[in-house]
């Protein structure tokens, strides 16, 4: 359950308004009848923010990848040496 704040109340009460957020869910606190910011528990901030799946693992699954892998194919055969010794001329 959300808990809505006036600014004022909150300063005044905010140890109240943290135990709220972290037993009870998000509080909003409102300024000039606006709402203004939202006090979560730092669990629920790291979960929101939290990539949910390894970046290694992201770009593995990305439909790009196929892409990736021909280009990288690509630039081997172009960084390869060529093997060529190269002509006789005369002079």
């Amino acid at each position: 359950m959300s808990g809505i704040w006036q600014l004022q109340d909150a300063k005044n009460r905010f140890s109240e308004v943290v135990d709220k957020a972290i037993d009870e869910g998000p509080q909003t606190v409102t300024r000039r009848g606006e709402e203004a910011v939202v006090v979560i528990a730092a669990r629920e901030f790291r979960d929101l923010v939290r990539p949910k799946t390894p970046l290694a693992e992201f770009f593995a699954r990305s439909p790009l990848v196929k892409f990736a892998v021909e280009l990288e194919k690509e630039l081997q055969k172009e960084l390869q040496r060529s093997r060529d010794v190269g002509r006789n001329l005369k002079f």
